[in-house]
């Protein structure tokens, strides 16, 4: 769930790719789309962008679980941008003056257009060390965006500087990056939407992308039985959901998809139904926007609207850059199929995929969201705020409790250590710890605790980053890794020991194999985080905010969104 830093993320988007270096195109073909797929070679690395992996979500399969290819691809152009899926920048709900404003610009077809978004976007990226042979059986990264559920695409992410680093470390990998449907094209939820079988379909988007990885990614010298998923934000929440459907079935012709993960910024939401009473009125307004109110079949009718009818429609509910931040619209809800159930409630069940993982967050990651709740000035009205629009579930009491554990801005509020500094208003530093807390930061804790005792011998690694502390009013914020680890902006230590960790994951399902970057201890067994800072490496207990932590591992079940 994220707003990637977004003050940097949209200038990424609108970018041209480098052209520099240019050399011979490579050619692969994909057997499953039987596929000829022209790639571009630069700077050392081979890309070939926006292969078509699913059928294009147009027309009736609007609103629909992907579906396969079923013909001959023929010659595919992977050297220029990817389109993405439709974007979900601001609502286009009056009450949400003034970004409604900014909604209404964005969300034009030219916007779109110029941000190169529309329906058929369900296409894939690999990329690899110049060279490559069909024969060299590389691990492979699979990427999966954030974005909130409600904006991002793979033009976003180039991989280039991150295999080009591992190559640099001696641990080559071919990167993959998935497209899938975000907004209210990708996770409408309602009970109509539940009785088509069609919720969740983002995430069955990424589904079919690992199935195509495991079907093609071996001629691009990837090897099928070594993929790590990864993400960041909603993308980190992906991860954790690909381990959770089907009660965590990674099986695909009888092997498995994906052996570890790696979450940065994200991992359990516990979440009520597809139809619950919130999920309901989300899609009601969409269809009143759409003009379907009156029709017999309203699923029916969102697919046979144009395009720009369903996207505003899709986009006038409260958006992620809003007063509701990060109790989304649009996220993974319980569907009872593909998700049986909450997430918390299928990891105290064991039902998920027991394999490796890494999973952390950055140190402030509320500061980001907590710039759009300024109204908010004593704690009551931070109780009011978090008991309508987040929890419905919870008491008043609950609630109360939760907030009362934040004691002070000088001790609990983010950015963190900073004492009376960065209040940028009476309860900045309040509202970011605890929206940072609830989605992120303790909720990875729970899930870590949990994890040990229901599948003790899965290892599993944590982190902490910091290396943006002193950052005026941030801190180390959500989305800032994307510029250090994904990006890797500062060649510091912060980007090259936690790339090396993570190549080592990829390689060996341990990050501490294969450098010299120091101990990572294991969280079941030590309790400790990696500390990532600017120009070390350092550790933390995982036991801060200890109170508030004891209270949501009580009540998660009265907290779910």
């Amino acid at each position: 769930m994220k707003v990637i830093a977004i003050f940097s993320l949209l200038p990424l988007a609108l970018a041209a790719p480098a052209r520099l270096e240019k050399r011979a195109n490579p050619t692969v073909i994909a057997p499953s789309s039987q596929a000829t797929v022209v790639g571009s070679n630069i700077l050392g690395v081979e890309s070939f962008k926006g292969i078509p992996y699913a059928q294009p979500p147009v027309g009736q399969l609007r609103l629909k679980p992907p579906q396969p290819l079923t013909s001959a691809l023929g010659k595919v152009d992977g050297t220029g941008i990817p389109k993405a899926c439709p974007q979900f920048f601001f609502s286009v709900d009056e009450s949400t003056f003034p970004t409604s404003v900014l909604g209404t610009i964005l969300n034009t077809p030219l916007f779109q257009a110029a941000t190169n978004a529309g329906e058929d976007c369900l296409t894939i990226n690999v990329q690899r060390p110049a060279g490559t042979t069909a024969d060299a059986k590389l691990p492979v990264l699979f990427w999966i965006f954030g974005g909130g559920f409600e904006l991002g695409s793979t033009a976003m992410y180039d991989g280039t500087s991150l295999v080009a680093e591992s190559v640099a470390q001696g641990k080559p990998i071919v990167f993959v990056a998935v497209n899938y449907r975000v907004g209210g094209f990708g996770f409408l939820p309602g009970k109509e939407i539940l009785a088509d079988g069609s919720a969740n379909l983002g995430l069955l988007d990424q589904r079919l992308g690992l199935q195509w990885v495991a079907d093609n990614i071996a001629s691009f010298g990837g090897d099928p039985e070594k993929v790590t998923i990864w993400g960041e934000s909603a993308g980190a929440i992906s991860v954790m959901d690909q381990m959770m459907l089907y009660d965590g079935n990674i099986n695909y012709n009888g092997k498995p998809l994906f052996r570890a993960g790696i979450m940065n910024s994200g991992s359990v939401v516990p979440a009520d139904p597809v139809d619950c009473p919130k999920g309901q009125a989300i899609y009601d307004t969409v269809v009143k926007k759409a003009g379907c109110s009156g029709s017999t079949d309203t699923l029916s009718c969102l697919r046979g609207v144009d395009y720009t009818t369903f996207l505003n429609a899709a986009n006038a509910v409260p958006g992620i850059l809003s007063y509701f931040t990060v109790n989304l619209s649009y996220l993974p809800r319980p569907d009872g199929k593909a998700l049986t159930a909450s997430p918390d409630a299928l990891i105290t069940s064991g039902k998920y995929a027991k394999v490796p993982f890494i999973v952390g967050d950055q140190e402030d990651e509320g500061t980001l969201f907590g710039l759009f709740t300024p109204n908010l000035t004593t704690t009551s009205e931070i109780t009011t705020y978090l008991s309508t629009i987040f929890f419905n579930n919870a008491s008043p009491a609950q609630i109360d409790q939760l907030v009362g554990s934040y004691q002070t801005i000088t001790e609990d509020g983010s950015p963190f250590r900073t004492g009376l500094l960065n209040n940028f208003y009476p309860q900045f530093k309040r509202v970011s710890a605890i929206l940072g807390d609830m989605t992120f930061t303790l909720t990875r804790r729970v899930f870590l605790e949990i994890a040990s005792q229901v599948n003790p011998s899965v290892p599993s690694w944590s982190y902490l980053a910091t290396y943006d502390y002193g950052t005026p009013i941030l801190g180390t914020f959500h989305g800032s890794d994307i510029l250090q680890v994904f990006n890797g902006i500062l060649p510091n230590n912060a980007a090259k020991s936690i790339r090396g960790y993570y190549f080592s994951f990829v390689y060996n399902l341990d990050p501490n194999v294969g450098n010299s970057f120091g101990s990572w201890p294991q969280w079941s067994k030590s309790k400790q985080l990696r500390e990532f800072q600017a120009n070390s490496n350092g550790y933390v207990n995982d036991d801060f905010r200890s109170d508030t932590y004891d209270f949501l591992k009580q009540y998660v079940a009265s907290l779910r969104v």
